[in-house]
């Protein structure tokens, strides 16, 4: 489980304000296809809000407790029957040269400007 300074967990709380839930906890509880789930929307956002549907607050705290647990996350925020979680993605260096490359290419094309179609 990971462990958050207070000043990013702020950061991370100011982050996450806006963020709409992605995952949904049902009556059913925590199964394997929701943490599937909540493992595939970690490694596309790194940081993410969880909607529990049910009214026992220690249920919530237990879920939160072992997300966290099982996928190597860090609680951010609980707030009510929203939680947020966090997982830093591991850097790939080749992701990052690719995106890199892409943004350095031009294309070879002689720009064409407005004028250029007025003749």
């Amino acid at each position: 489980m990971l462990q958050l300074s207070s000043n990013e967990r702020r950061e991370l709380r100011a982050r996450a304000h806006s963020l709409d839930p992605v995952v949904l906890i049902s009556e059913n509880g925590l199964t394997e296809g929701v943490l599937r789930e909540i493992e595939l929307n970690l490694k596309a956002h790194e940081l993410i809000k969880i909607r529990v549907f049910g009214d026992s607050r220690e249920n919530r705290i237990a879920y939160l407790e072992q997300i966290c647990s099982d996928l190597n996350a860090a609680a951010v925020q609980r707030i009510g029957k929203l939680l947020v979680v966090y997982r830093a993605n591991p850097i790939d260096p080749a992701a990052v040269n690719a995106k890199n490359n892409q943004k350095n290419r031009r294309s070879t094309a002689p720009r064409t400007t407005k004028r250029s179609f007025q003749g």
